[in-house]
């Protein structure tokens, strides 16, 4: 099982997108909006839910649970 770095602060940026500063200094970029469909996910086209987005680990989490798996994260985001 890979390991990847903890996520150290994520912040909300526009168009469904997330900045990501890594415990291992790097920054990166990760697009939300393909994820952004049905009932659930759908829930982060409100710009006041995406907004709760918090580090959880090797990933990031909204308040209703709503996550991305950690591979996915940093495997598919781009550098900052």
């Amino acid at each position: 099982m890979l390991n990847f770095p903890n996520v150290k602060h994520v912040s909300p940026l526009p168009e469904q997108r997330i900045e990501i500063q890594y415990e291992n200094g790097e920054t990166k970029i990760f697009d939300v909006s393909p994820y952004i469909k049905g009932s659930w996910y759908g829930q982060l086209a409100n710009p006041d839910i995406f907004a709760t987005v918090h580090p959880a680990g090797d990933t990031v989490m909204w308040r209703d649970g709503q996550d991305i798996a950690p591979h996915e994260l940093y495997e598919l985001s781009t550098p900052a």
